[in-house]
């Protein structure tokens, strides 16, 4: 009597140079996502050098949680200046062209865009091999760059943006993170019913909130103090200045206390204007342990969640997951209309104020400090939101599904 043979699980590819060990959210999201595909796909990811390297034999193919990962040496130079970080993308983009011929054919390839230009890596795997091609965009290039005014939209920066939008339109399916970002890429002529929104999240077992003896609160003798946070990366696009500028404009009331807790490009710029307004109602402090950040998110009153209106269509702030996970209100400069506005609003899990104005930043800090009461009903209803439309097991089942509809129906 014949044995029936165990059909194979499909293989999916993930390209991101970010992944476990990095602390970055892009790596720590995906590494989330691929292990919890684990048991339904034979799942690979292609990523870089992590960024603390601790273990010697990074450059060995590993099993991981279910995951094989394989790594593309490339240059680290620091992030600080911008032709750096360039040559850093370039140099992985390369690295990870060349090494992606040493990994089994995949049936689908996802595509991330840290750096942006790995598109044109899954474009030519999918050429080559004929797998499905999907993009999974936490932020939309070069529409970012041009927003925040690190580049001019030029006619080399349009060429280079029809050109990645031309490899959108032709994938099985776009993944992007909110209705906002679903909306620019339909605009620019990739079809709607290959647009699909899969929301980041939070992991509601590990981020819980903290109530009573708060570790963190402890060892930065913030205790009795109104603790207004920003915790995540400090780069460009949050644009934090205006959040220091209110502070200075707070720095006499003694009770509120900012706290930026992270790294990014711009950290060291915000604490030179710290010094420089001779701020002490600021401080500063680097990523906190995953196995802590239950502690550090609850011990903030108020969190900020940064969104201006050019950068609403190109990204969705990750931080808002764990704040609601925590239990946390927060206060965004989110536009009228944007989704995270609407969200913040209709769920009354946070305050809005109007962009660019430190002094309303300022005014809703006192405003909230005086009314904890209303806070606190703010922070019970993001865990309600955060356990029922942005938990991990969602947004795992919603990609799962998806992956699953494109291998049966996809292009």
């Amino acid at each position: 009597m014949g044995h029936s043979a165990v059909k194979p699980r499909p293989r999916i590819l993930f390209l991101n140079r970010s992944y476990w060990p990095d602390s970055e959210a892009t790596g720590q999201l995906l590494t989330a996502l691929c292990e919890g595909l684990a048991d339904d796909f034979e799942v690979h990811v292609l990523a870089g050098q992590p960024n603390a390297v601790a273990e010697s034999n990074w450059k060995d193919t590993v099993l991981r949680n279910g995951v094989t990962i394989h790594r593309a040496a490339h240059t680290t130079f620091s992030k600080r200046y911008m032709a750096l970080k360039a040559i850093n993308f370039v140099s992985f983009v390369m690295a990870a062209d060349h090494s992606i011929r040493r990994i089994p054919r995949p049936d689908v390839v996802v595509f991330e865009t840290d750096p942006f230009l790995l598109p044109y890596v899954a474009r030519r795997l999918g050429n080559t091999t004929a797998c499905k091609t999907i993009g999974y965009l936490q932020d939309i290039y070069p529409d970012v760059a041009v927003a925040l005014g690190k580049i001019r939209n030029s006619w080399a920066i349009q060429g280079l943006r029809s050109s990645l939008f031309s490899i959108y339109q032709k994938c099985s399916r776009m993944v992007v993170l909110s209705r906002d970002m679903q909306q620019l890429l339909i605009d620019s002529g990739v079809a709607a019913d290959c647009v699909q929104v899969i929301p980041n999240w939070a992991d509601t077992q590990l981020i819980q909130p903290v109530e009573g003896n708060n570790l963190f609160l402890e060892r930065h003798q913030l205790h009795n103090r109104f603790v207004v946070m920003y915790s995540g990366n400090m780069g460009l696009t949050q644009r934090l200045e205006d959040f220091v500028e209110a502070a200075a404009l707070l720095q006499d009331d003694d009770q509120i206390q900012f706290v930026f807790v992270g790294q990014g490009a711009t950290r060291p710029d915000l604490e030179m204007l710290v010094r420089s307004r001779q701020l002490t109602n600021v401080m500063f402090l680097d990523y906190q342990p995953l196995t802590e950040l239950s502690h550090s998110l609850s011990a903030a009153d108020l969190h900020l969640v940064p969104l201006n209106k050019a950068l609403a269509q190109c990204l969705m702030p990750s931080k808002l997951y764990g704040i609601l996970a925590a239990g946390r209100p927060y206060l965004t400069n989110a536009p009228a209309g944007t989704e995270l506005h609407e969200l913040t609003v209709q769920n009354q899990v946070g305050l809005v104020v109007s962009a660019g104005s430190p002094a309303a930043i300022a005014d809703s800090v006192r405003g909230a400090r005086a009314n904890i009461k209303e806070l606190r009903k703010m922070g019970v209803n993001g865990r309600r939101l955060a356990e029922s439309r942005y938990s991990q097991a969602s947004a795992i089942t919603a990609f799962r599904e998806m992956l699953q509809d494109v291998l049966s129906n996809g292009k």
